[in-house]
């Protein structure tokens, strides 16, 4: 008997699956076949899901049901979407890979949840992935995290701000100590290069350690503050392990890695033992595959493969790339529970600036880190300024004051400056409670 859907692939639901031998993807589909009336979704997700495991384009003998019950990809959970556009099918789908196939193997990993599915259908998003327990036990996430973190820099319940060391690349050693320098002095709680910097034709990673320690010593004696500083090291990854082993035998008290490096490299050197600071990831490259890979995703693959801390997109950046909630939940993700893996510290970023510090603070909670590049080195009265006014603003947004009125204070006046040239903004509000607005409540006054 020939059937349309195999039932090893199809008969299966989200509570009859064994959840601790297998890896849940949640991905968006849409596709539209024009002119066509009768249109299913059943059998291209078939053709994806033997594609992500067992099966190819055509059968063949030892592609058996027993191999296929074993190693094949489940579809457990489709929910269409009613849509109005004709020739179309849309839902959200959940395939189950059984971790028989790979187990602790980040490469191959990828190969199930985001890998040839992409060809498949025309608009298809890997929305999430669920680690079971048995694949979760074999990583062992950041070394630090967020209370690791805290613990090194002194702050407790705050929110972290870090300077972006600019220009991208170009500066000498001698040139990034002294603009690290002024920003320590400020208050700043960490630094970090930028993504473009590694090594160049005058300045090393390994030269900036140098350079770079002296002036935090110095900074430190000045404030009683001890500041971390994220060198990069992105390199192949055939090297970069050896260079984070140097780079820490130099003295560095942080690094920086990116995306483009690869998840296993990130995990290699997270779990090295010699490699005993944290880590700070930088999404490179992910925004190339922002359309067919959400960013909670990545925040949970950068987790479980040692990522400290990672930059995390803000719908109040200069490049707004997703949606607040996804940004939203990018660092939910970072900072839920996850079996024994710590959390990491999320970054929201890209084009802050201290006015937005209320917001920030208010969407996404104390547990962040607040990377600041132009607008902090932007200030109009220099360096040192910029960094108090990011401390100020802060302040301001922990105590919950007005930040205008905060920044009237003769002791703020670093953040004044800082609103003056910048600005701030006000947050929309969306009433769902009580659509209409002439039903909203005011507050009133009673005289005595």
């Amino acid at each position: 008997m020939d059937r349309y859907y195999l039932p090893e692939i199809f008969t299966h639901t989200m509570d009859g699956v064994d959840l601790k031998t297998h890896i849940v993807a949640t991905y968006y589909m849409k596709d539209r076949l024009e002119g066509e009336k009768f249109i299913e979704h059943f059998s291209l997700i078939q053709a994806l899901a033997l594609e992500g495991s067992t099966g190819t384009w055509e059968k063949v003998e030892e592609d058996t049901a027993e191999v296929r019950i074993k190693l094949s990809g489940k579809l457990v959970g489709y929910f269409e979407i009613p849509t109005a556009e004709p020739f179309t099918k849309e839902a959200v789908v959940q395939l189950a890979f059984p971790t028989d196939a790979w187990i602790d193997n980040v490469p191959m990993m990828l190969l199930s949840i985001a890998g040839n599915c992409f060809a498949y259908s025309e608009k298809m998003r890997l929305l999430d992935v669920y680690f079971p327990p048995n694949l979760l036990k074999n990583f062992k996430g950041p070394k630090f995290g967020v209370p690791g973190l805290r613990e090194l820099t002194g702050v407790k319940d705050r929110p972290l701000s870090l300077h972006i060391i600019k220009p991208k690349m170009g500066m000498t050693p001698e040139q990034v100590a002294h603009q690290v320098y002024q920003t320590a002095i400020g208050g700043v709680d960490m630094c970090k290069d930028d993504e473009m910097t590694s090594d160049v034709y005058n300045s090393t990673y390994l030269d900036r350690i140098k350079a770079v320690n002296p002036m935090l010593e110095k900074a430190e004696k000045q404030t009683g503050k001890r500041v971390i500083y994220f060198c990069s090291i992105t390199h192949e990854p055939s090297e970069l392990v050896k260079r984070a082993r140097k780079a820490v035998a130099e003295g560095a008290r942080g690094l920086l890695i990116c995306y483009s490096a690869g998840l296993p490299a990130l995990r290699e050197v997270a779990e090295d033992p010699k490699v005993n600071v944290p880590i700070l990831l930088h999404a490179s490259h992910m925004i190339a595959a922002q359309p067919r890979i959400a960013w909670p995703v990545f925040g949970k693959l950068c987790r479980i493969c040692g990522a400290d801390m990672m930059l995390t997109p803000t719908y109040w950046s200069s490049i707004p790339m997703v949606s607040m909630e996804e940004g939203l939940r990018t660092a939910h993700v970072k900072l839920a529970p996850l079996g024994h893996i710590r959390q990491t510290f999320p970054m929201p970023c890209a084009g802050v600036y201290p006015g937005l510090a209320p917001i920030l603070v208010g969407e996404y909670g104390p547990d962040i880190v607040i990377p600041a590049g132009g607008g902090m080195l932007g200030h109009p009265d220099g360096y040192t300024a910029g960094a108090r006014s990011w401390q100020q603003a802060i302040s301001a947004a922990m105590s919950g004051a007005d930040i205008i009125e905060f920044a009237k204070k003769p002791e703020n006046r670093e953040l004044r400056r800082a609103i003056e040239k910048w600005g701030v903004i006000d947050r929309p509000k969306t009433p769902w409670l009580r659509v209409a607005p002439e039903f909203h409540p005011h507050k009133m006054t009673f005289e005595d």
